[in-house]
Order: C-alpha cells, then sequence, then structure tokens
C-alpha cells in the first residue's frame, strides 16, 4: 500500500537515470524486487498466448510515471502507458500547477452499468413494454441468479428501463438492464445477465430477442474532476484570459472538439492501458458522451473563479475495473495498480478522470500560449535523434544541438552525428 504521508512532488525527477527512478517508485510503492524487475522486463509469452489468440510475441510500449498529482488530498504517482512524446510530462506539470489550489478535487457516481437486450417482431409494442415492467421483479430476480457472488458484495441488477425505438425494419423494444457491478469493469457480469434473460423476455413479449450486450456508453457511472489552476502560476490573469478563448472553440465547434477531447483521451488511454483496463471502451463511451445533447462538444469545461484563477472540470462515463480482465492477468498492469495503491474501482476512475483533466489543461494551456510545438518538439528530438542513428551518449547531444538551434529535422540531426562522430 502506498504510504501517504509520501509527496508525489519529486522534484527533478525526470533528470534520474532510469535504475534511480525505480528506486524511488520502489520505495513509494513499497514493490519488492520480483515487482521492480517487472518493470523493464517483456510479456512472458506463455501468457500472451493464454490472453490472446495466434500469439506471436509482445509489443512493448513505454512505461512511465506521472509525478505531483494530489487527489482529494491524497498524493499519487501515476503510471502511464504510452508512446505519445510530452504526454508524461504535460500531466506532471499540470498536476504541479493544480497542486497550489489543493489539487484535484472529484466525485463518482455509482457503479451502474447498462445491459441492453433488442426485442423484435412483436404484434403489440405498447402492450409488451407494459408487460416487461409489470414483470420487473421476475427479471431482476432471474437476472441476479446469475451472479450470486456479485449480489453478496451488494451488486447485481437493481433496475429495468424499457425504450421502444423506430428505425428502418420497424419498431423494437430496447430493455436496458441496470447492473451495479462493483468493482468489475462489469462486460462478463452483464452479458451473462443478459443472455439469461433471453426466454423470459421473449415468453413475456411475444417476440423475438437479437442482442443482448453491454452498453459502453455508461452514462450512470460517471466520474467528475475539478481542479483550481492558479493564474499567476500560468503568468497572470491575461493568459487565463487567452486559455478560455482557446477553449471555447472546443464548446462550439466539433472539429475543434475532436481534437480537444483526444488531448484528454493522450492522458486517460495511457492510465487505463496501464493498469489492463479497456481502453477502447472508455474511449467509445468518452466521444458518444461528448454528443449526448445532439452536438459533438468538449468533454471539459473551464471557466474564471472569483479571483482570477482558472477553474477546469471534466465529467465523462467510466467504467474501469480492478478485478477481474486482463488487468488480473498482466503482470505488469497489477504491479502498476499497486504504485497507484487503489482498493476500489471508484478510486481508480478518480484518478483517471484528473488525469484527464491535467492533460487537457496541458494541451490547451500550451496552444493558447507558445504553441504546441514548443514542447511536444523538444522533447520529440530524442526520437529524431534515434532516427538519425545516434546511439548512446550521442543521444543527448545530438538532441540538445538540434533543440539549441531551433531546427529539429532528421536531415540536421544526421548532420551534427556525422560531425560528432
Amino acid at each position: 500500500m502506498v504510504d501517504n504521508k509520501k509527496s508525489s512532488q519529486i522534484s527533478g525527477f525526470y533528470k534520474l537515470p532510469v535504475n534511480e527512478r525505480v528506486k524511488v517508485i520502489k520505495k513509494f510503492a513499497n514493490l519488492d524486487d520480483n515487482e521492480t524487475n517487472l518493470l523493464s522486463s517483456c510479456l512472458d509469452i506463455g501468457i500472451a498466448d493464454r490472453m490472446i489468440e495466434n500469439a506471436l510475441g509482445s509489443f512493448e510500449i513505454p512505461l512511465g510515471i506521472a509525478v505531483n498529482f494530489k487527489i482529494n488530498g491524497k498524493d499519487y504517482l501515476v503510471p502511464m502507458a504510452t508512446e505519445e512524446t510530452s504526454v508524461i510530462a504535460a500531466a506532471s506539470n499540470s498536476a504541479k500547477i493544480a497542486r497550489i489550489k489543493g489539487g484535484f478535487k472529484t466525485e463518482c457516481t455509482e457503479p451502474l452499468m447498462i445491459g441492453q437486450i433488442q426485442i423484435l417482431h412483436m404484434d403489440d409494442i405498447a402492450g409488451a413494454a407494459q408487460k416487461l415492467m409489470s414483470k420487473k421483479k421476475e427479471i431482476l430476480a432471474l437476472a441476479n441468479e446469475q451472479d450470486k457472488i456479485l449480489v453478496k458484495f451488494g451488486g447485481g441488477a437493481k433496475d429495468i428501463e424499457v425504450r421502444i425505438l423506430d428505425s428502418e425494419i420497424g419498431k423494437m423494444i430496447v430493455v436496458h438492464l441496470v447492473v451495479d457491478v462493483r468493482d468489475a469493469m462489469g462486460a462478463n457480469a452483464v452479458n451473462t445477465m443478459c443472455e439469461a434473460l433471453t426466454p423470459m423476455m421473449e415468453e413475456i413479449t411475444g417476440g423475438k430477442v437479437r442482442l443482448r450486450i453491454i452498453s459502453n456508453l455508461a452514462d450512470k457511472r460517471i466520474a467528475k474532476a475539478k481542479a483550481v489552476f492558479d493564474k499567476e502560476k500560468m503568468g497572470g490573469e491575461h493568459v487565463v484570459d487567452a486559455f478560455l478563448e482557446s477553449y471555447n472553440l472546443a464548446a462550439v465547434d466539433p472539429y475543434r472538439a475532436a481534437t480537444h477531447n483526444k488531448g484528454i483521451m493522450n492522458g486517460i488511454d495511457a492510465l487505463i492501458i496501464a493498469t489492463g483496463n479497456d481502453f477502447r471502451a472508455i474511449e467509445a463511451g468518452a466521444h458518444a458522451y461528448a454528443a449526448r445533447n445532439g452536438q459533438y462538444t468538449s468533454l471539459s469545461r473551464y471557466y474564471k473563479d472569483k479571483n482570477g484563477n482558472l477553474v477546469g472540470e471534466l465529467e465523462l462515463p467510466m467504467a474501469v475495473g480492478i478485478i477481474g480482465g486482463a488487468g488480473n492477468i498482466h503482470p505488469k498492469a497489477k504491479v502498476c495498480k499497486k504504485i497507484l495503491g487503489i482498493k476500489t474501482a471508484k478510486e481508480l476512475a478518480e484518478i483517471v478522470v484528473s488525469v484527464g483533466l491535467a492533460q487537457n489543461f496541458a494541451a490547451v494551456f500550451a496552444l493558447s500560449t507558445v504553441g504546441i510545438q514548443k514542447g511536444h518538439m523538444s522533447l520529440h528530438a530524442k526520437n529524431i535523434a534515434v532516427m538519425a542513428g545516434a546511439k548512446g551518449e550521442e543521444i543527448d547531444k545530438v538532441a540538445n544541438q538540434i533543440v539549441k538551434e531551433g531546427k529539429i529535422k532528421l536531415d540536421r540531426a544526421e548532420k551534427i552525428l556525422k560531425e560528432i562522430r
């Protein structure tokens, strides 16, 4: 368990050699030697072969740590798996600014997931819908027989909703089975319940059940984060105003909103992958939620407080779990969860939405001031140096020179490397 007396605000963490960073994480999260060694190891082919079909090996994504995060008064070091330059640095810097005013404040709704059951070919749609609602108690009882352990821990099927939809093939009923999945993502439990209800649904309605599957628009399972970003640390109230001007384009224009929300997901996906959760489900739910009012828009919201500081808020569906799925199979995902020190899916959701807000703030802050390329390309310089053929100490030498010159280009890196050699 992470000792919360230890701070995630680690000065100069990025300057440390990799082995020294690992030592810091080992001490912070109380990792043993085996867990520490896993951080730099590849996935065992035997495990990979059990996780997917036709396995050949594993495809490694860099794993790093975002520092400075304080969420609901608790410090976290956040593992992030990403191949994109500047993501972890940006999240860490945003979290550092947010700490000045107390860090991130979060809240979550109950872990309710929706299972959809599609019913077709009924003579009396309205009558069938009424019959379904009249049998709600029996439907929930049958659903809960499928997962008595989940029910034992306070979860299980809690409600049904009956919707009548029109389509090109005629009207249909879609029943929403609302299930409290506790600390799981919930797909297996919900899908099992939906499939078990098929005979009963057909008997009640006289129709034919077709699809029975979980919805990734988990709009009953919402996570929210809020942070105040200090105006002086940002550079003054005029910078806050510039930020708000940039943000408002995403609020009204889907073309900008798509890129704006992608910036949010840069951080979220990296943490979701690191913990063995389903980043595709989170992505799908987030983007659908962004269009819930009829137009695709920003998932985040920004405004000024009475003192002129920037206030940021982020709200989105958050179907994450700490039990089941790849997170309980992948050794590195298990270590990442230990680094976080999480005990519930709710706590993980709170961290995820905070990281998303931090990542979004960093992107819009850069865009509204120096531009996105300055910081991004400076960090990208090492990639350019490697592409030019630099090795070992040559990488830093080449990268530093092309940054100094402001010519972060492959041909210039190749020329500098030849001069060094």
